[in-house]
């Protein structure tokens, strides 16, 4: 019968190992995600998924907090993030930098996530929205485009934090696999 590992097994880097490593080359950007918990899950997820930065835009909350630590389970600590006021401001960084930038959203000319081909060198900014009114039309207006995953049940969106895992993992094995 399979065991579990134990955690020593796993050989997870520490976070300076972490900081040193090389990081898959996207960004997550978080624009006026509310929730704390969303905002630490984001953390854990692009720790998990070598994201090379976390962009927080908005009302979005930032570390350090308490409730974003919680489900951040340290990752707040290891991945790399910057704060800015407005989209306006976070575009431009993001094309200064030489990023593609992607809203995760439902738009008439989206692409279907399984259908996004990811260019080997070129750097993508995965922009993800509030978790009430979605991507802000100012990042979909300055974006390269909107990807969408495909759902085939009764609600029409999925939490963003669970979005953001989806599209990591998708990046990650395009890249690598």
């Amino acid at each position: 019968m399979p065991q579990k590992l134990a955690l020593d097994a796993l050989n997870r880097l520490d976070v300076t190992a972490y900081k040193q490593v090389d990081k898959f080359p996207y960004v997550f950007v978080l624009d006026d995600i509310r929730s704390m918990n969303n905002i630490g899950s984001a953390f854990r997820t692009a720790d998990s998924f070598r994201c090379a930065h976390i962009y927080l835009c908005g009302i979005t909350a930032q570390p350090p907090h308490r409730e974003i630590s919680k489900t951040a389970l340290g990752a707040d600590e290891s991945v790399d993030w910057t704060y800015f006021e407005s989209p306006e401001s976070c575009i431009s960084e993001l094309n200064t930098l030489g990023y593609e930038v992607y809203c995760i959203e439902q738009v008439d000319q989206s692409i279907a996530l399984q259908d996004f081909r990811p260019d080997s060198g070129k750097k993508y900014a995965f922009v993800f929205g509030n978790e009430v009114f979605g991507v802000n039309d100012t990042w979909i207006a300055g974006a390269s485009g909107s990807l969408e995953i495909p759902q085939f049940g009764t609600k029409h969106s999925l939490n963003v934090s669970v979005t953001m895992g989806i599209v990591a993992w998708d990046f990650v094995s395009k890249s690598v696999l």
